[in-house]
């Protein structure tokens, strides 16, 4: 039912120190690697909500491998293309007031042939599965890989009747909004930078929503951080704004995946809209209690579910409580 694409695949190292000196030695007290990317992250948190989804993406050289196996031990079935380029890594580095600071590799540039052997492999899984499959389109692109790549991997899975999530940014979210995902997900910045618009508060968030509407996504969510999560199912339809309760973090990073996995879960199993975005907003605040990006507890979502508050915002911007 899931089909979680990753152009640009990692493997995440967290490290946990007392407090980050630059320029100094610094000693960790723990180190954990884990398959990333930001698809990686969503299949975990849909592991969680007890679905089976299934992770296409690049694979290579020794980080490839340990990247593959990763998944395999998550129960998370694998289809690799395996490229020359070896597999980036990234490192996350967390203090003890939960602030992170992260260093991202930009990855290897795949050969035109391998770019043409993901694109096959995608559409084959498009084909098989059709109207049965929802595909999530997630992260970044890496050097080599043409800007549009999403937006005619959105326009093929259109072709067969599956329905697909984005959330990317730069000018693949700017090409993939035009090509009408079925729910795009970008957060405050990502929003910013395809609209123009400078958002400051639920207002602004609104009129950003409105015009990435405009561009062409079917739906659209946007993640404000502390103030929440702002979503609308289409043109014409309301819009909603929830928010969790405040937790004391680990760590914020995969928070945004997490919540995707809420939200493809949820129109999968054609949830209520209120219920998607309580969901998605709860999966999101879960994973600041995960040892690692993605590995959200089932009932720790439970937990935060009952608690998130989602009101309706009326056309004056008035909030309706539900």
């Amino acid at each position: 039912m899931f089909l979680c694409v990753s152009a640009n695949p990692a493997i995440d190292k967290q490290v946990r120190i007392t407090e980050l000196r630059v320029g100094a030695v610094n000693r960790a007290a723990e180190a954990i690697a884990e398959p990333g990317g930001k698809a990686a992250h969503v299949a975990m948190a849909l592991r969680a909500l007890v679905e089976r989804p299934h992770w296409i993406g690049f694979a290579g050289g020794a980080t490839g491998d340990v990247l593959l196996m990763g998944l395999k031990t998550l129960g998370i079935r694998a289809q690799p293309i395996l490229t020359r380029a070896p597999t980036r890594e990234n490192l996350a580095i967390v203090d003890d007031t939960g602030s992170v600071t992260e260093i991202l590799e930009p990855g290897g540039a795949p050969s035109a042939k391998e770019i043409g052997s993901f694109r096959r492999s995608c559409e084959n899984e498009f084909a098989r599965r059709k109207r049965k499959l929802l595909v999530i389109l997630s992260g970044s692109l890496p050097p080599g890989v043409p800007a549009n790549l999403y937006a005619s991997l959105i326009r093929i899975a259109h072709s067969y009747g599956c329905r697909v999530i984005l959330d990317s940014s730069g000018g693949a979210l700017r090409r993939g909004v035009r090509a009408q995902p079925d729910l795009v997900k970008p957060n405050r910045e990502e929003a910013e930078a395809i609209t123009g618009m400078k958002i400051q508060d639920v207002a602004s968030a609104r009129n950003a929503m409105e015009q990435i509407l405009a561009m062409g996504a079917r739906s659209v969510a946007i993640s404000l951080g502390k103030e929440g999560v702002l979503w609308s199912a289409g043109k014409g339809r309301p819009i909603f704004h929830a928010q969790a309760p405040q937790v004391k973090k680990r760590s914020a990073v995969g928070s945004g995946d997490a919540a995707v996995a809420g939200f493809a879960y949820g129109m999968a199993h054609g949830l209520a809209s209120e219920k998607v975005l309580r969901l998605a907003v709860a999966c999101g605040s879960a994973n600041c209690f995960a040892d690692s990006p993605g590995r959200i507890g089932l009932s720790t979502v439970r937990t935060i579910e009952r608690e998130v508050r989602v009101k309706t915002l009326s056309e004056t911007n008035a909030h309706a409580e539900i």
